[in-house]
This record gives structure tokens, sequence and C-alpha cells, in this order.
């Protein structure tokens, strides 16, 4: 049990219909008791969990809003402390009130992901199911959200536990049959040790696999729109981004320098910069302008290069086209509203993806939004079967990869099974620190520092 009692605002920073101040710790309702005050005059500690009472919230004998009290009894909270949830009206002096109120009462002001921290030094979830909090609070669309839901409750948790289950059997039938020699143990078959081993591998490559595409569902993916002038990047950047953000008129080089937006396309948030058009300019100005669009493409994690249908192919589509050669890339075919004028036969066979759009009617947006999850990989992602999360997460499990790899060469070399033993050990410790079984406070302290006050 921890010694302090913390407090925060547990709701968003703004007006609202309600603010929640969260309580947890040995003395919770004690520290709440002091502020709380029930129409019924019972007393917060005499309440079993979770139940509620109606009441006023006063900061000394002067009253400051009136509030309902939520009470969780340890074990059986979020935090698996005593908790106090203290709703009060959602003002911003009102419930920074409340919570100054409650910290003159003996809380201390939690730290940023505290609550959630004791949550998990508490037993009540893992180290990952623990960071999917943060996730499902930032998740910009479905398929985030059930990607972070689907590892708060502890599919990741158990994908990893297979691999780490399949490799403890291992470790433990290695040393029992090397220490144990005179008992009878079955004899290890280096055939089905390889076979086990190869599984677990199969296993962390799918995870490792998926992570960049959860990745790119979570965070985004920086984009960049791409053309000569007048061919419509600015007009599919209000598009996607459902607004007027770019500056949209008939004469070339009216965007010179990178205009950016972050948009949702379907399930994926694109990072967009409308970039200058790619032309060749004695205009000085412009011309950085469309050398920041070149440098732009080369770094981005998606482009989307856009052609007018309704001119011919000029020397500068050719030069963005030939930009595209090692690029994650996707050729747009605007205006197909117009006759058309342009050689789609050679955008086609220069380009992987392409399609066409009429960004003025909107024609072909849902294949647009097709194209883009097949080349950025989300479309075979799928978000309800635990992916990983977090760099850390990544990293302990390409640790494990690397272990598990080493000890099938180490077998396929003929080295003794003693040592193939100790590399499997290695391994099994690089899954318990990701799962958080096995972790240092460092680690700890690093995870939950990127969480907000409150949760």
């Amino acid at each position: 049990m921890m010694e302090k009692t913390i407090a925060a605002i547990s709701t968003a920073n703004g007006i609202g219909g309600i603010g929640v101040i969260r309580i947890s710790g040995e003395n919770a309702l004690k520290v709440a008791e002091k502020v709380f005050r029930s129409v019924n005059q019972k007393k917060l500690t005499e309440m079993k969990g979770y139940t509620a009472a109606y009441g006023k919230i006063y900061d000394g004998d002067e009253m400051i809003d009136e509030a309902v009290a939520l009470v969780f009894r340890a074990p059986h909270s979020y935090t698996g402390e005593d908790v106090v949830e203290l709703s009060c009206h959602g003002g911003l002096y009102i419930t920074k009130r409340t919570l100054r109120a409650v910290l003159q009462s003996g809380a201390s002001p939690a730290e940023a992901g505290e609550f959630t921290k004791r949550a998990f030094l508490n037993g009540k979830m893992g180290l990952t199911e623990a960071e999917a909090v943060m996730d499902i609070i930032s998740a910009r669309g479905s398929q985030s959200a059930k990607a972070a839901l689907s590892c708060m409750e502890g599919k990741l948790r158990q994908r990893i536990d297979q691999v780490r289950d399949a490799l403890v059997n291992t470790a433990a039938h290695l040393s029992a049959w090397a220490d144990y020699p005179e008992d009878d143990i079955p004899e290890v078959d280096t055939a089905h040790l390889s076979d086990t081993l190869n599984h677990c591998k199969s296993e962390l490559l799918s995870l490792l696999k998926d992570y960049d595409s959860g990745k790119i569902m979570r965070e985004g993916v920086d984009t960049v729109i791409a053309g000569r002038p007048n061919v419509g990047k600015s007009t599919i950047m209000n598009l996607l981004s459902g607004c007027e953000r770019s500056i949209v008129t008939n004469i070339p080089g009216t965007t010179r320098d990178i205009i950016e937006e972050t948009v949702m396309l379907g399930e994926i948030p694109l990072r967009l910069s409308d970039t200058a058009g790619i032309r060749s300019t004695d205009d000085p100005v412009e011309k950085i302008g469309v050398q920041r669009a070149k440098d732009r493409i080369r770094k981005a994690g998606l482009v989307l290069a856009v052609f007018d249908s309704s001119r011919p192919l000029s020397e500068d589509d050719k030069t963005l086209i030939g930009l595209l050669s090692d690029a994650p890339a996707l050729a747009i075919i605007n205006k197909t509203d117009l006759p058309t004028e342009l050689d789609v036969s050679y955008v086609r066979s220069n380009v992987r993806h392409v399609v066409m759009l009429s960004a003025i009617d909107g024609s072909g947006a849902e294949e647009l939004e097709k194209q883009v999850s097949d080349i950025i990989g989300t479309s075979q992602l799928d978000a309800s079967q635990g992916i990983l999360a977090t760099e850390r997460q990544r990293s302990a499990a390409e640790e494990a990869l690397r272990s598990v790899s080493e000890a099938l060469e180490a077998i396929r070399l003929g080295i003794t099974l003693d040592a193939v033993t100790v590399i499997i050990e290695e391994a099994i410790h690089h899954l318990l620190e990701l799962t958080g079984e096995r972790v240092t406070e460092a680690v700890v302290s690093q995870v939950f520092s990127h969480f907000c006050v409150g949760k």
C-alpha cells in the first residue's frame, strides 16, 4: 500500500458538463470526507465500495459546489487502493478550486500517469495493458481505438505469454535433462527443439511486422502532396482536410511554401504537406519552394503525386515521376471530370499505385483511401489481435527474436545444449521485460512519464 494519498483532476482541462477529481491512497476516504458533506449526513468512511452519495463540496466553511462522490474500496478499484471520485460541475474554476481544497486536506498532487502506475504496481494490470491506456485516450479512429482496447484487455499479453511459455517449457526440459541425467527424463530431440524455436521466431516476426502499420494507425504518416502547378494539389488538400486550408487559384506558383495539416483518410491519420508546384522557374522565391518540395518527397512516408488528366504530360510531370522511384507513392490523376489529354499509360507504367480522382466532386475518394491503405500496410492489419504499441515493446521483442535466432543457429552449428539453454533464457528475460514482469524502476518511470496528469 502506498503511503502517499494522491489527487488530480481526471477530466479534460476545459469547460464541460462535469469535472472529476480523483483521490487515491490509504487516506483517500478521510481526505475526501474533509471537503465533501453528503445531504443525508452519511460519512464517506462508512460507505461501501461501488456506492455514491450526493452532497456539497466545502473549502473550510465556504461551499464551493454541489457534487457526487463515488467510493471504491481497495482492492476493487482502478488503482487497487481506496479511491474517491468527486464529480462536480465542469467549469475550470470549480474543478481547480475543488482540487485545491482536496490538496489542502492532506492529499498530494498526482504525477503524470501516477494512478495507472499504481494500478500496475498493485497488480491490477500488466505493463502492456497500462501502456494501452494512453493509446485509448489518444486514439484518432476506430481502428487505433480497437488496437488499444485489445491490448488493454490483454490480447498482446496473451500473444507474448504463448511465446514465453513455449520457451520456458523448453528451457526447463533442457535444464532438467542436463542436471538430472540419472532420472527418467526424455532425451532432448534437437529436431523438435528447432521446431519449437522456429514457431517462436515466427510469432515474434509477426508481432514486429505489424508494429509499423500499428504505429501509423496511432500517429499517422508524413504525407506530401506534390505535382506541377495547377494540377489540383491544393484542392485535394482542401478535400481531405474538409476546409479551405490551401489557397486555390488558377495562377501558377500560388503555393510557395509548405502548408501542413493533419487529416483522417478513413482510419488513417495523414500529416499532410501541400508543397510548391514542381516546375522550372526563374523566380528565386518559388525556386526555393520547389527545392523544399523535392526534399520533402525524398523524406516522406507517403507521396501523393498529382497529375492533371486534362493536360498533356509535361517534362515537369516526368521529373516528378522520376523522383518517385524510391518513394512510397500514389499517383493521383486528377480532374477526371474533364476530357482526358494525359498519357495515363505512361504514368501507370512508371508508378505502381494509380488512382483516378475528381477533387471537385470527390469521385474516386474511396479508391484513394484503399490505395493508401495498401501502400502503407494497414489494409491487412487486424487491430483486434493485439499489436506492439510502443518503441519499448518493439525493442524488447526484437531482442527476444535475436536471442531465439541465435539459439537456432547454435543448434545448427552443433553447439552444446547448455549454451542453447542460456540463449533461450535471454529470450525469456526480454519477453518478461516486455510484459513488465521483470522490469527496472527506471523503465517504469519512463513509461508513465508519457501519461497525462489525472490518469
